[in-house]
């Protein structure tokens, strides 16, 4: 196993250096580091156990590592790979995020039944409030005007919407099976949802006061994560069972592309140009790059067991 803190490879005829992926692996208590250059694992960076999700600090001085069974961020710099900081007390963190108005940092206790809100002033965090939800909190989205935070529910088959100022639930509506990773359209009028336990994404209008189901995009056996592919309008989500990832134009409610992806497609990165979408093969310790142009995996980098949360610097528009 390599050891942490590598530096990075300068680009083909380029001066800068080229900042890594990271890739979280889940059953190892560690990540991957990926150099893009020579597309080799560089590094291992010892985590708490269980890290599944990771983001990046407003100002991007920082990865956060969310250690979920080990109750701990793990603070890495996103352009060297060198272990910054361990928070401690951060209860069961399993996914998170920040507030578009950087203000809050929100984290979902998956196994403990809670959302948690912490004050951020650009270095440490203070818990505020502990938000009790139903079974099994799973991914958050945050509307861009910093008002509410999206929670899905996996266990108990819901969707809930939570009032950041004053951090208490607004409504709850059901979801089809298995609700996993959420995500907003950019007017902050439609939420789609991954039906992991189903072959859809679900999409809600919480446009009014009460929110309602519109439509199911059937995408392909155990649709999971999201990610924006960076032009303001199309959506990837990552089909587990499928072994697909699919493309979802958000204003015609329709999939228009669709890519196989081995070993379990879970979390998804996408690169700055929009062409590679970075896919941690859960089932099959690889990271699997997909050339959007020849729509195949052309590419992949083996990495540790369970392989989940992917993350690098230069990347499409979120």
């Amino acid at each position: 196993m390599l050891l942490c803190g590598a530096l990075w490879l300068s680009g083909p005829g380029a001066g800068a250096t080229v900042p890594p992926l990271f890739v979280l692996n889940s059953l190892e208590a560690n990540v991957s580091v990926i150099d893009p250059v020579t597309w080799t694992e560089t590094a291992r960076i010892p985590t708490g156990k269980e890290p599944h999700h990771l983001y990046l600090t407003p100002d991007e001085k920082s990865i956060i590592v969310a250690n979920a069974l080990g109750d701990t961020l793990t603070f890495v710099d996103p352009r060297t790979a060198q272990v910054q900081r361990t928070v401690r007390g951060i209860v069961d963190p399993y996914h998170l995020r920040f507030s578009p108005d950087m203000k809050w940092f929100i984290t979902a206790a998956n196994r403990l039944n809670h959302v948690d809100f912490y004050r951020w002033d650009g270095k440490d965090l203070v818990l505020v409030q502990r938000v009790a939800t139903s079974r099994t909190p799973s991914h958050l989205w945050i509307d861009s005007r910093s008002t509410t935070v999206y929670v899905t529910m996996q266990d108990s088959d819901e969707l809930v919407a939570i009032d950041i100022a004053t951090q208490t639930i607004r409504w709850r509506i059901k979801t089809g099976a298995m609700p996993a990773d959420v995500y907003g359209s950019p007017d902050d009028k439609r939420i789609f949802v991954g039906l992991t336990g189903s072959d859809s994404v679900e999409v809600f209008d919480v446009s009014g006061r009460h929110p309602s189901s519109i439509h199911k995009i059937k995408t392909g056996n155990g649709a999971h994560a999201f990610r924006a592919a960076g032009d303001g309008r199309h959506l990837y989500v990552s089909n587990r069972v499928a072994n697909t990832v699919s493309k979802i134009d958000m204003v015609s409610y329709q999939v228009v592309e669709s890519y196989p992806v081995p070993g379990g497609p879970d979390c998804m990165e996408v690169s700055a140009d929009g062409r590679y979408i970075y896919v941690s093969s859960r089932w099959a310790r690889k990271l699997s790059v997909v050339d959007t142009q020849l729509k195949k995996v052309v590419r992949q980098v083996t990495v540790g067991k369970s392989p989940h949360g992917v993350w690098t610097l230069q990347h499409a528009p979120r």
